[in-house]
């Protein structure tokens, strides 16, 4: 990929320019839009079809988790901007098929990277984002979904069970390759063949899937049989 291309969505200008900003000052980089209603993110994304589209959440009009749903089932790749205000708009956008999230006050090089990595077709799990809405979606009943998907876990190999768990970890291919012995290559494989056995769309989504139904806890442990 030699430009990603992203579009930036937040009701206050301020903030649009600073990520532009930052962005942009990187090579490899091009925001193509930016928009501060979720409906003109809707419009924007349609028209300029950028690979990465950063969202805030609270925004007048129709907000970030409705825009998300939508894009999201359009194949758009996502990533909420938060500021951890309310967990349960986080947990709404992870149902709504949001890629990562992103601290509106992260780092710079953070930034980038996390873009950059879901550009690439991984997702953001950044444990300090992440671990707040983990706990949640385990303390919160099975969505149908979940509960339909669990009959499926059958058909996962002990090897694609494994790296689902070290998924919920966080962990990238290169750590759960070093972690099973395996080649990084063939944790690549094994991510690729559990997302299509479970019919979900990109590793957050695995990895609420994993705490939403029970298979994992919190702490890394699976419930008693």
């Amino acid at each position: 990929m030699s430009t990603v291309r992203v579009l930036v969505v937040d009701d206050h200008a301020l903030v649009r320019a600073g990520f532009r900003l930052i962005l942009e000052s990187e090579p490899g980089f091009r925001v193509v839009a930016e928009a501060d209603t979720g409906s003109a993110a809707i419009d924007a994304c349609r028209f300029h079809r950028p690979d990465v589209v950063l969202m805030d959440i609270q925004m007048p009009g129709m907000d970030g988790i409705e825009a998300t749903r939508i894009l999201a089932q359009e194949g758009a790749k996502v990533v909420i901007l938060t500021t951890f205000e309310r967990d349960d708009y986080i947990l709404d956008a992870v149902r709504a098929g949001a890629s990562g999230f992103l601290l509106k006050n992260t780092p710079p090089e953070e930034l980038v990277a996390g873009v950059w990595a879901v550009a690439a077709g991984d997702a953001l799990l950044s444990p300090s984002v992440t671990r707040r809405v983990l706990d949640r979606l385990a303390e919160a009943p099975a969505s149908d979904a979940a509960k339909a998907r669990l009959r499926e876990l059958t058909e996962l190999t002990d090897r694609e069970m494994d790296v689902l768990r070290l998924l919920t970890e966080g962990l990238s291919n290169a750590e759960i390759a070093k972690a099973l012995i395996l080649g990084e290559a063939t944790v690549k494989t094994h991510v690729s063949n559990l997302l299509s056995k479970l019919h979900l769309r990109d590793r957050v989504q695995a990895v609420a899937f994993a705490y939403e139904s029970g298979l994992v806890r919190p702490t890394g442990r699976r419930p008693a049989d």
